[in-house]
């Protein structure tokens, strides 16, 4: 059985609140959903000249995207994909602006140009890849389930899931998760839910069993609901690969991060990234946040 608890309830608030970018930042703009400028006009010609002509890399984010891209106690714009982007940047010797991307209007956002990249923990799933052009993966997540404590022996293996009667599950209104959930579960009652938070605040007995989550997030999320668990059922892990979809389908930019993301996982800093952001290493003082992946599965990196 393979369960994560969360830290106390005493040290949760602080691990989230201490979360920084680990490197200096570039100079940023960071506009927040609804107070976006209006559109601006269609830039031609090839979008990483562009970039380096604007001196401005513009960078889609999806809001509470956590770990990956999330607002600290102090009102800044924090995560490992925040963090990522700044590297690119500072390499690229640009400023950015980050800019609010709607999860019902992302895939259109993207490929009218309204950012140059999105970098937000966005899985890939054969649905988004028909639409948008995707860089090579960067980052793979686990499928993981969050629940109840009272339930963590329960729902710990596969069978387990598929035995149990009356099987509710939420799961994100993503329509590949959905699909591939219920092949898993044809039995479960789904509940698709458009904010994760509705999970984690319905009333006690009437909500869902476990919510269907990559155990990277679901962690990020039970140091603010201590009361749940992650559990990574058994046998067999089921992988999600993350990638950043490109503004306008320039595969000349794509090609270039492409290249990027190679040189950062060839020079260790994904993986310094990960050890912080997702392993949760120097981000709390008394213990790991994410022990589930370090101490259980010994995912170390």
């Amino acid at each position: 059985v393979v369960i994560y608890s969360a830290l106390a309830e005493t040290t949760k608030d602080k691990v989230l609140a201490g979360m920084h970018l680990l490197q200096q930042p570039v100079p940023a703009v960071v506009l927040r959903a609804g107070l976006g400028p209006a559109p601006a006009p269609p830039e031609t010609g090839a979008r990483l000249d562009i970039i380096r002509r604007r001196g401005v890399l513009t960078v889609g984010y999806l809001p509470d995207s956590l770990p990956y891209a999330f607002f600290n106690a102090a009102g800044d714009l924090v995560g490992l994909d925040i963090e990522l982007a700044h590297r690119l940047a500072s390499e690229l010797g640009v400023r950015l602006e980050f800019v609010p991307l709607d999860r019902d209007r992302a895939v259109e956002q993207i490929n009218a140009g309204e950012c140059d990249i999105a970098m937000s923990g966005v899985v890939v799933t054969t649905l988004r890849a028909s639409r948008m052009l995707f860089t090579t993966s960067y980052l793979d997540e686990t499928m993981a389930l969050v629940t109840p404590d009272r339930l963590r022996n329960e729902l710990a293996t596969w069978d387990q899931l598929r035995l149990r009667p009356g099987l509710k599950l939420a799961i994100p209104n993503v329509p590949y998760f959905i699909q591939k959930v219920h092949e898993r579960f044809p039995q479960a009652e789904l509940q698709v839910i458009d904010e994760l938070k509705q999970f984690f605040t319905a009333p006690d007995g009437s909500g869902a069993d476990a919510l269907v989550i990559a155990a990277e997030r679901g962690s990020a999320w039970t140091l603010m609901y201590p009361q749940f668990s992650v559990v990574i059922p058994e046998p067999g892990v089921v992988k999600l690969p993350l990638a950043y979809p490109i503004g306008r389908h320039d595969q000349a930019l794509a090609t270039f991060v492409n290249t990027w993301i190679e040189l950062k996982s060839k020079d260790g800093t994904i993986d310094a990234l990960y050890k912080y952001w997702i392993l949760g290493q120097n981000a709390a003082p008394r213990s790991p946040r994410w022990s589930i992946i370090r101490n259980v599965l010994h995912w170390t990196r």
